[in-house]
């Protein structure tokens, strides 16, 4: 039988952020903040009064460990919560000055990590590759329309 590669897609996009991640760590572990504080902060930068629910969905993690992630954020001066208008028992989560000035050179980390890894893939071939992951996403999202901003111009 001859495979094109596709049985070994789940691997692949799997290693290759898991490399990533690893790699980003490494280069980001002076700024002061965990693996989950960074993610945090990232998706906080990018969509400025989201909720905490709606962070532990897109993080992937319990509420009530959001919960205290954001405590640990807010104590170190990175975001601030804020009561929704609407419903005061939504907490809604902001970036701070200190954040914001982290989240640039966090991005700035992400495009040195992204370029080390894409050191030999042709600039068509990096166009290739995008369009093709913004078409998974698509294909898997099922609505989930923050799934797909997420991909638009990120970064981090």
């Amino acid at each position: 039988m001859v495979s094109d590669g596709i049985d070994r897609l789940g691997f692949l996009i799997h290693d290759v952020q898991r490399l990533l991640r690893k790699r980003f760590e490494t280069r980001a572990s002076g700024l002061g903040l965990s693996s989950a504080q960074w993610r945090l902060m990232v998706r906080v930068a990018k969509e400025e009064g989201i909720s905490q629910a709606r962070l532990a969905e897109l993080l992937e993690i319990e509420p009530i460990s959001v919960s205290r992630l954001v405590d640990r954020m807010e104590e170190g001066g990175w975001i601030e919560r804020r009561a929704d208008a609407a419903d005061r028992r939504v907490h809604m989560i902001f970036p701070t000055a200190k954040a914001s000035a982290a989240y640039a050179e966090v991005k700035s980390l992400a495009g040195e990590v992204y370029e080390e890894s894409l050191v030999g893939v042709s600039p068509e071939d990096r166009r290739v590759l995008i369009r093709a992951l913004d078409t998974i996403v698509r294909n898997l999202a099922d609505g989930e329309t923050s799934a797909l901003k997420s991909t638009e111009g990120a970064a981090a």
